[in-house]
């Protein structure tokens, strides 16, 4: 029987970003084998759990969030087995396991796209029914490609939205969440979830009127997304999802000012508040984050992860031993992106570009050793400054950041 680990809301979670973690066949991209070979390093952090970013089977538009098979791992990653023997793995250390689930929309190569146009949102007419932005940049419809009309996209075009009006996506979706809970996952992270549903009448969204965060696309911030985001019916799908997974851990990546974010604390156990992760190294401001913050019962921080500037890069290496310690006082769940605990600082991507938002900087392979230790053969990014910092430099000095975290 198939014994799962237990998480709280003040659970302390490492995030993998597995392409980045650890090669382990010298192909220089990081894959699952190498998570389990560095299991001890995350033990001996004395975290509660570990979450990755996303390793089903996809053609990589947007690294793994298009999904064209939530069924299979990428083959870069290793397979189905080995995700078990992961899980396998992590519990032996006594570490939980959530992986990223992305259940608003699939990659277009998804078999459903196709076959099954009626598990998408898609709606006739000469022109797009309405004038809502992708969060990307440019508009959210695209012209389906196996027949008459337009898609929904909020993301790249590359990601078709999700029907979940449909109660066959609906039960289409929980079969996926049950494959992976019945091998021994723990939890998920939920990818976007405030975007599930939108507006059943497909209504025009307002001009934005708010000021608007530097790091948002300007034609998504200029719209008041009323009609495309945090819609009434999420809330009933996640009840639904409670309900069917009652015991299972779920993180929702909703956004949203804070005060919404009980909504989604209401059914799962912890939400990001990306305001901390999104704020000006100002004391008046992070104080009143916290302060706000504290109100809502299962709030999870963020000072780093694969989307925004690493925390030592944005706020200065000069901070990041405080930031630090912050972090790790708050009420709530703290998410530790990996290299954070080395003081890793973003490098400097590639031209062109693997990610076409330019989240490249912060995705660099993880510091091992001085010379690298992240691969035997060529890092699919480069190295940014192993020289400088790195786990086995780091372990020797009680003062270092890596003992600090620990």
């Amino acid at each position: 029987m198939t014994t799962h680990r237990t998480l709280s809301r003040d659970s302390v979670i490492y995030q993998i970003y597995p392409r980045s973690f650890q090669d382990s066949n010298g192909d220089g991209i990081g894959d699952i084998d190498g998570i389990i070979s560095r299991l001890p390093h995350i033990k001996s952090l004395g975290v509660d759990g570990i979450w990755l970013s996303p390793i089903f089977q996809s053609p990589q538009f947007d690294m793994g969030y298009d999904v064209s098979d939530y069924r299979a791992v990428s083959p870069e990653y290793g397979d189905v087995a080995s995700a078990e023997r992961l899980i396998e793995a992590a519990h032996e250390h006594d570490l939980a396991v959530l992986f990223d689930i992305v259940p608003c929309h699939t990659s277009i190569e998804h078999p459903w796209f196709k076959e099954r146009p009626d598990f998408y949102i898609i709606e006739q007419g000469e022109a797009p029914p309405n004038n809502w932005a992708s969060m990307f940049g440019g508009p959210a419809w695209h012209r389906y490609p196996y027949g008459d009309g337009w898609y929904c996209h909020t993301f790249y075009k590359e990601q078709p939205n999700l029907n979940w009006r449909n109660p066959d996506v609906v039960a289409a979706m929980h079969d996926v969440l049950r494959f992976w809970f019945d091998r021994g996952l723990d939890g998920f992270r939920v990818d976007a979830i405030s975007c599930l549903y939108v507006d059943a009448e497909l209504r025009d969204n307002p001009r934005n009127t708010e000021p608007s965060h530097p790091l948002r696309h300007p034609d998504w911030a200029a719209l008041a997304s009323e009609y495309n985001q945090h819609r009434p019916e999420v809330f009933e799908a996640l009840a639904g999802i409670r309900t069917e997974f009652p015991q299972a851990y779920f993180v929702a990546e909703a956004g949203g000012p804070i005060p919404d974010l009980a909504r989604y604390t209401n059914h799962f156990n912890t939400t990001f508040c990306f305001q901390l992760i999104e704020a000006t190294l100002d004391a008046e401001e992070i104080a009143g984050i916290i302060r706000e913050a504290q109100k809502v019962n299962g709030i999870a921080w963020m000072v780093s992860n694969h989307d925004f500037p690493r925390m030592a890069s944005r706020w200065g290496e000069e901070v990041a031993r405080s930031v630090a310690v912050l972090q790790l006082m708050l009420p709530g769940s703290p998410y530790i992106y990996q290299g954070d605990e080395i003081g890793m600082v973003d490098g400097p991507g590639v031209d062109p570009p693997f990610d076409r938002m330019n989240r490249d900087g912060c995705r660099h392979p993880m510091q091992w050793t001085a010379t690298g230790g992240f691969t035997t053969g060529t890092p699919w990014l480069p190295m940014t400054d192993p020289e400088r910092r790195n786990v086995e430099g780091e372990e020797s000095d009680p003062d270092s950041i890596l003992n600090l975290y620990r």
